[in-house]
């Protein structure tokens, strides 16, 4: 459900403003990944009725986009490589070995990362959760673009491909919020265009958890479409569509023209139980 939610959210945003909506597969983690994800995912979509308008983009395909765009940040004398183990990193994961000073004695395993200068501030306006401000050189003074086992970050990836799309909006969920400094501060040093985004409320269990397969939340039953969509749009506080639209097109017809994001809450997070669902 917390993904139909944000898909709804972002689809809804996109056709009432005539604009284009993407769907972008993040399958950048091939070992932690189900297989069947993929598919499941776009017949759960196809299902509610939330239709793409191009070729779906799928980050597994684009490791040599991604590397070139590494070699980019090289040049410009932005990374630096690490090899510090779990252990040996900072509360918020950043490197605290010293790397920096040791790069010529620095050897596989290892990892790439992104130097954020101390005087580096980070500022935009959240189209729901309004002005944020992230002193990014003090609350992180570098981040990962390149793991240890040679697999590229999502924050990395995901910068390239908002660029690559020409993506103007991101409506995404509000644990993804502290991320976005990082993606800005990169859209900077490979001089991109920053996005508009907007960071949704998360749906949470009763203990304030996520609400996800990891924290055993129901699975969404594609049998029951539009009970699916009315309970999104109600968790987004959207206008009741008239009992008598049945269908899934009917609905997200009437869904569209009443579009009103600023009747979403301005909040992180709202407990499953606030649209019916089990906890």
């Amino acid at each position: 459900m917390g993904s139909l939610i944000t898909a709804l959210a972002s689809f809804l945003d996109a056709r009432h403003c005539d604009g284009i909506w993407l769907v972008r597969m993040e399958d950048l983690d091939p070992p932690r990944e189900d297989p069947d994800a993929a598919d499941s995912i776009l017949h759960s979509l196809q299902r509610h009725g939330l239709l793409w308008d191009e070729a779906v983009l799928y980050q597994s395909a684009r490791s040599t986009t991604y590397t070139e765009a590494l070699a980019v940040l090289a040049e410009g004398g932005h990374l630096f490589s690490c090899d510090c183990t779990r252990a040996m990193l900072e509360a918020d994961g950043a490197c605290r070995s010293d790397c920096r000073a040791r790069q010529k004695h620095i050897s596989e395993p290892r990892a790439l990362r992104t130097a954020v200068p101390p005087d580096c501030d980070i500022q935009f306006t959240d189209l729901l959760q309004g002005p944020q401000h992230t002193v990014l050189g003090r609350s992180l003074t570098d981040f990962v673009v390149r793991r240890k086992d040679g697999l590229h970050a999502y924050q990395l990836a995901v910068v390239i491909d908002d660029a690559a799309q020409d993506i103007t909006h991101v409506v995404r969920g509000s644990d993804l919020l502290d991320s976005t400094p990082r993606q800005i501060f990169l859209q900077q040093q490979l001089a991109y265009a920053t996005p508009r985004y907007c960071h949704l409320p998360v749906i949470t269990t009763g203990q304030g958890q996520k609400f996800s397969k990891q924290n055993h939340a129901t699975a969404l039953d594609n049998d029951q479409p539009v009970q699916n969509l009315r309970s999104a749009l109600r968790f987004l506080q959207q206008h009741e569509p008239p009992a008598k639209l049945t269908g899934v097109e009917s609905l997200l017809a009437y869904a569209i023209e009443n579009w009103r994001l600023q009747q979403v809450p301005v909040k992180m997070a709202i407990p499953a139980a606030s649209i019916g669902l089990g906890t």
